[in-house]
């Protein structure tokens, strides 16, 4: 299991919920207004090469109205606090810095687990310092869950399984971060690959899972509802995509307009079209 790659999928699919949770006091009410891009790996590492760090994840923060300069924001997620270097960070956003060429760089560090040991550097001498360095550290195990059991936070609601809380309130930590997920999020495919984060970080074994079922019954039966319509949209785009492919055979390319019927119709309509394809002698007289 990739812990970087997990939350990494995270801050790309939700990024400006991720600024505000990892980061509040920085973006504050100001992310409405803003637009977030992250930065092409491929140009970091080009650019930088063997120094660039592909887990790390760049944000770019901009103001359309041109009122403030833009922000980029560098977000590094580390499972164990005692693997955190502060240094290599120091040169990642120094690096960073003069690729994009800005001075305006916030380091955000997200922790797993455990707290790090520097939370700042400064070099220098009796008479000055000449480097003094910090960033905003996220420790998910010294948060309380309480806190954001009810957060409209997508981000935030992901993460209750992996803040502060007592063994007895794992199975109420976990149906709070499902409730999140049903509330917030209604993409099929991201409710499913959220509820794989949730089930990854709760880690319940076999007795609670039992237990939550009966304690829990319409957020498990939610569970069961994500997967369900998971399937059956993964069977409607197959379904699809074998009359695409038919019609193609006997018509050659299909308008764009063509296609998108095809994939937005129901099974059965789906069906009717294949049947026609054997005696049809138009892609019209196939769709009408």
């Amino acid at each position: 299991m990739s812990h970087d790659h997990n939350f990494k999928n995270l801050i790309l699919d939700y990024p400006r919920e991720a600024l505000a949770f990892f980061a509040p006091s920085e973006v504050a009410d100001l992310l409405g207004e803003v637009r977030i891009t992250p930065l092409r790996q491929e140009q970091l590492q080009e650019r930088l090469g063997e120094r660039f760090r592909e887990l790390d994840i760049p944000l770019l923060v901009e103001w359309p109205d041109g009122r403030r300069a833009a922000v980029l924001f560098v977000i590094e997620q580390e499972s164990e606090a005692r693997r955190f270097s502060i240094h290599r960070l120091i040169h990642y956003c120094t690096d960073l810095s003069e690729l994009c060429q800005t001075e305006r760089v916030v380091p955000v560090v997200v922790f797993l687990h455990g707290a790090p040991r520097y939370r700042a550097l400064r070099l220098g001498s009796d008479r000055a310092t000449y480097l003094d360095f910090t960033y905003i550290a996220c420790e998910l195990a010294a948060v309380h869950y309480r806190r954001y059991h009810d957060s409209p936070n997508i981000v935030a609601r992901l993460n209750l399984p992996n803040m502060r809380h007592e063994r007895s309130e794992r199975l109420a930590v976990y149906a709070a971060a499902v409730r999140g997920l049903t509330s917030l999020e209604t993409d099929p495919e991201r409710q499913l690959k959220y509820l794989d984060f949730i089930d990854i970080y709760a880690a319940l074994d076999d007795d609670e899972r039992q237990r939550y079922s009966q304690e829990y019954p319409e957020e498990a039966k939610a569970m069961t509802s994500f997967a369900e319509r998971f399937r059956e949209q993964g069977m409607q785009k197959g379904e699809a995509a074998v009359v695409v492919r038919l019609l193609q055979s006997k018509f050659g390319d299909l308008p764009e307009t063509a296609r998108e019927r095809i994939e937005a119709a129901d099974p059965e309509t789906l069906l009717v079209w294949s049947e026609r394809i054997l005696t049809a002698s138009s892609l019209d007289e196939v769709l009408h």
